[in-house]
């Protein structure tokens, strides 16, 4: 259900000319001289109950036809792009790792159909990496690594449905660091069943003291749609409490400031000279795969999230665009703004460039983020607080994760929609 107040904030801020519709128009490809790519692999062979993403269970018989089907994707981009820029890649899933050489040849057939420059980034699970398979990331030229620890607690591991115990992330983690990517980036969930203040924190030092390059640490948020959603009373999990949440968030801001570990986006920490992880905060990108968005000049689309309808359109030289909604300049604008606000910092210089140094409701707003301090400037900068940063996460689980998990569910349901409206 669209709600009164979110029409509200829609309309003040886009204006009326905005249509929050998902249909099946194709979106049309102009020219693109830079942009990022992301990969989707939903193959997993541990299917986590509070997993939103799309995936299926590992199955040799698909994997195949599906590798040939990105290949096919990664062609019809070519014949419509041209020899793009690619400035960064960013594999995910499911367990991008089930599908280790695969991936090897997508990244071979990006590099000889495009051009690029950027990082590769990947995430897996521990219970998906060894000795073998870091060998071949680190030949195939993955660049930074997130390893989707979530805890070092038995007892947590196994409320998240996760197969491995806690020596594994941690073996995981001492293989990765070992092997020479630019930067390893630890997952962590807090504010999980049964876990206080102490326990967040021990996991956040752990990690620590391992050496790795980045934390990113976020709360367990749930869709209705993920097994979790459906059966909150048999699991005991559930969105957590507001109050638990907003303490331990401030007290893990505050370990990593005082580890030396930077703030780069509201829920990651980075220490050293290592390139950022990010899985988000592209401006463009198009996203190769089953379920994969794709954000580009006036458009935002989605394949379609069945991995046999996926694979049967692009054996017939179809893109698998299953939806698109038309994105307005004004439309755009908040886009990238939203993004800025994750990273936790708005360069003033651009965000005049990119509203003008008039815009009375971007004025206003910082006003107001100023003067509740949500925000302060610094050397050119809005710097998000920590008040500011968890506010921003908040606002995504309870405004932004409502409209994902409806396009989602529905996607999810039906491989070719005809119309969602958020």
């Amino acid at each position: 259900m669209i709600t009164a107040p979110s029409r509200l904030i829609r309309r003040f801020f886009v204006g009326k000319g905005q249509e929050f519709i998902f249909n099946r128009e194709k979106p049309g490809l102009g020219e693109i001289k830079k942009t990022d790519f992301y990969l989707h692999i939903p193959f997993c062979r541990n299917m986590c109950p509070y997993c939103p993403y799309n995936r299926v269970e590992y199955d040799k018989d698909l994997v195949r036809p599906y590798l040939l089907a990105v290949l096919k994707e990664i062609s019809l981009y070519r014949e419509k792009l041209g020899k793009t820029e690619i400035s960064s890649v960013y594999i995910g899933g499911g367990t991008p790792t089930n599908l280790v050489d695969e991936v090897g040849i997508i990244l071979d057939a990006l590099r000889e159909n495009f051009s690029l420059t950027g990082e590769v980034c990947m995430e897996t699970s521990p219970a998906d990496l060894d000795g073998e398979k870091i060998k071949k990331l680190r030949g195939m030229g993955v660049d930074l690594l997130s390893v989707g620890v979530q805890s070092f607690e038995d007892r947590h591991l196994k409320t998240l449905g996760r197969k491995y115990d806690a020596g594994k992330g941690e073996e995981a983690l001492k293989s990765a660091l070992a092997a020479g990517f630019k930067g390893v980036n630890a997952d962590l969930m807090f504010v999980l069943p049964g876990q206080n203040e102490k326990n967040a924190l021990a996991d956040l030092d752990r990690a620590m003291e391992l050496g790795v390059n980045q934390i990113t640490a976020y709360p367990l948020f749930t869709f209705p749609y993920t097994s979790v959603g459906r059966h909150l009373n048999l699991s005991g999990i559930k969105m957590p409490d507001f109050f638990k949440r907003r303490k331990m968030y401030r007290k893990i801001y505050e370990r990593c400031a005082e580890k030396g570990y930077e703030q780069v986006s509201v829920w990651g920490f980075k220490k050293g000279e290592m390139p950022r992880y990010s899985s988000v905060t592209r401006n463009n990108y198009i996203g190769l795969g089953a379920g994969a968005c794709s954000m580009l000049p006036g458009a935002f689309y989605l394949n379609t999230f069945s991995v046999k309808a996926y694979i049967a359109s692009l054996l017939n030289d179809k893109l698998p665009i299953a939806l698109n909604m038309h994105i307005s300049p004004e439309l755009n604008r908040y886009y990238w703004l939203y993004w800025r606000f994750y990273d936790a910092r708005i360069n003033k210089a651009a965000l005049k460039k990119t509203f003008g140094k008039k815009d009375f409701k971007i004025n206003l707003l910082f006003f107001f983020l100023k003067t509740f301090g949500f925000c302060r400037e610094k050397d050119g900068e809005f710097l998000l607080t920590e008040r500011g940063s968890f506010y921003i996460h908040l606002l995504q689980n309870y405004f932004i994760l409502n409209y994902i998990n409806k396009v989602w569910t529905a996607a999810k349901a039906e491989p070719w929609p005809e119309k969602i409206e958020i």
